[in-house]
């Protein structure tokens, strides 16, 4: 891990219990996905964390050059080309001035973090049996995850690839860890971001090849009644990239066209460097 501009490993890998992010939680995180050992989007990536501490006045960050040089040391530390990748910043220590962030970098091989849907190309998928609340912190990625952690050991229960989040009043949101698309009643429909969902990097990558495909997506709230009876269902992370549903709870959704096509055509646009 790179911790505060150095590289360690281990037991050596500390961060002061007085940092906000470890007491409680204030901190904010970039997972993303490296290929060839090339971080995809990582402008885009580290755009939405710049902004975010921005506007919940977390101290600057570090320059994203040296967070690039920061990630490169950990990736050739651990021979990795391949992997998933996360950056985390906390508000760091209180009383502290000028203020100065908590920062760490750690890669883990990709392998580990993918589902098993995203390796047979058809995620299984439940709902959450919580009704979930984001509020208007749901648009930022911070550190604390306990209603998204909670939800995520539901799907996991049912030996599911993801949990889909929905509210008190049946309005589905996304999932533990990714943006949802469906197809209803023949158009393709997101979750818009006045819900307060995630501005995921990947749903806005999938947004542009829509546009790019002439595919009409329209961004409106999504009733569980009508993802109940959605011709097609997929779900987009970094990690995951874009992963078709093929179980909904104990529905099965087969045949799945415009999911794979845009799974295609990301990938496409992943080797050809497109949208870096």
């Amino acid at each position: 891990m790179w911790i505060d501009g150095r590289l360690t490993r281990g037991a050596d890998a500390r961060i002061t219990l007085f940092d906000r992010g470890a007491r409680d939680g204030e901190g904010l995180f970039e997972t993303l996905r490296v290929y060839d050992g090339r971080p995809y989007l990582w402008h885009r990536h580290l755009e939405r964390m710049v902004l975010a501490a921005a506007e919940l006045g977390f101290p600057v960050p570090p320059a994203p050059e040296q967070l690039a040089a920061a990630l490169a040391e950990v990736l050739a530390a651990e021979s990795l080309a391949d992997a998933a990748a996360r950056i985390t910043l906390t508000r760091g220590v209180p009383g502290v001035r000028p203020g100065r962030p908590g920062i760490w970098i750690d890669v883990e091989p990709i392998a580990g973090r993918l589902w098993a849907g995203t390796r047979s190309g058809g995620a299984r998928v439940v709902v959450s049996e919580r009704p979930f609340a984001a509020g208007p912190l749901g648009a930022y990625k911070t550190t604390s995850r306990l209603p998204y952690h909670l939800a995520r050991d539901e799907a996991r229960s049912a030996r599911a690839d993801e949990a889909l989040l929905v509210t008190a009043q049946g309005e589905v949101l996304e999932g533990t860890s990714s943006n949802l698309f469906a197809v209803l009643d023949g158009v393709l429909v997101t979750p818009p971001l006045a819900s307060h969902v995630l501005p995921g990097v990947t749903r806005g990558r999938v947004l542009e090849l829509c546009l790019e495909l002439g595919i009409e997506v329209r961004e409106r709230p999504i009733h569980m009644r009508e993802l109940a009876s959605a011709s097609e269902i997929f779900l987009t992370s970094s990690l995951q990239e874009v992963v078709p549903v093929v179980r909904l709870a104990d529905r099965a959704l087969t045949e799945p066209e415009l999911g794979p096509r845009l799974r295609e055509m990301y990938r496409e646009s992943i080797a050809s460097r497109a949208g870096t």
